[in-house]
């Protein structure tokens, strides 16, 4: 037998709609928070944060309080340029730089974490590859394992090693793609992974749901980041994000936002949900 529905309200009954709220007990809570910063305090890890998306989310996050935790590659020149403006915003920053295809060093980005601020509150996982291939046949096993291993396995060793420091209010937050929803057929393998994360946001959340962890995602459309010149030809870059319906490709800065309302308390009533900074495009979610 199913357990019986959870009492967390008065029983009580009104007799015409649309209803008095001041009958109601206890009443609709509709006050805005009065938080000066949404971010006060917290830490959080960002993968690929050197530049692009990961890069305006850590400057928006730092501007709200949070420090950050920069995880990147190998791109020493952005980290170092990123790492400098969230000291403008009056952010404390730890800069790691390394291989989040490697568990071991999704392991270390935490435990360095834990040493210097002692707490752990936010992560994105944030950090992509893509591989243009115009056929199936054309995507050879050496490219689909970098794929999977860079996009979608430091998903579950970061989050995982992450967990055991995470208490009720964290907020873990993913990046898809438009292509998840749609697919492409140029991008076979990235689309594929970019699912995958979707499947996991869906997934994680209910497995977190009761310990107070709420897990969402990012679906970005084209956005104006470093990946894109390093993908695509010089013809398809000077056309990159025409053909949404507003015309241009985005900026990280305009994506960021989307982060740091699933970071905050604005998002409290969210989890298992992706949002959709595309240009317009309309997907089925």
């Amino acid at each position: 037998m199913k357990s019986s529905p959870k009492k967390i309200r008065p029983a009580q009954k009104q007799e015409q709609q649309p209803g008095v709220e001041d009958k109601m007990q206890p009443k609709p809570d509709a006050i805005p928070e009065d938080r000066q910063r949404k971010l006060e305090n917290k830490v959080a890890i960002i993968t690929g944060g050197d530049s692009g998306i990961g890069k305006a989310v850590a400057l928006l996050f730092a501007k709200e309080g949070a420090n950050i935790v920069l995880s990147y590659l190998n791109e020493d020149v952005d980290a170092k340029k990123t790492m400098e403006l969230i000291k403008q915003y009056g952010g404390e920053v730890l800069v790691i730089r390394g291989d989040i295809s490697d568990e071991a060093h999704c392991k270390d980005i935490v435990a360095q974490t834990i040493k210097k601020f002692k707490r752990l509150d936010i992560v994105v996982n944030n950090a992509a590859v893509q591989f243009p291939q115009e056929s199936l046949e054309k995507i050879s096993a050496k490219q689909l394992h970098k794929t999977f291993e860079t996009n979608i396995y430091p998903h579950f060793y970061l989050t995982k090693a992450a967990l055991k420091h995470l208490k009720q209010g964290a907020s873990i937050i993913c990046t898809t793609s438009v292509t998840a929803y749609r697919g492409s057929h140029h991008l076979i393998d990235y689309a594929s992974t970019k699912g995958a994360i979707v499947a996991f946001v869906r997934s994680l959340s209910a497995s977190l749901a009761e310990k107070g962890i709420r897990v969402n995602g990012v679906a970005p459309g084209p956005i104006w980041t470093p990946l894109i010149p390093a993908t695509f030809d010089a013809e398809k870059v000077a056309e990159f994000g025409s053909d949404t319906p507003l015309q241009r490709a985005g900026e990280p800065s305009e994506v960021a936002p989307s982060y740091l309302f699933l970071a905050s308390e604005d998002s409290s009533y969210m989890t298992g949900q992706v949002l959709h900074p595309n240009g317009g495009e309309i997907i089925n979610s």
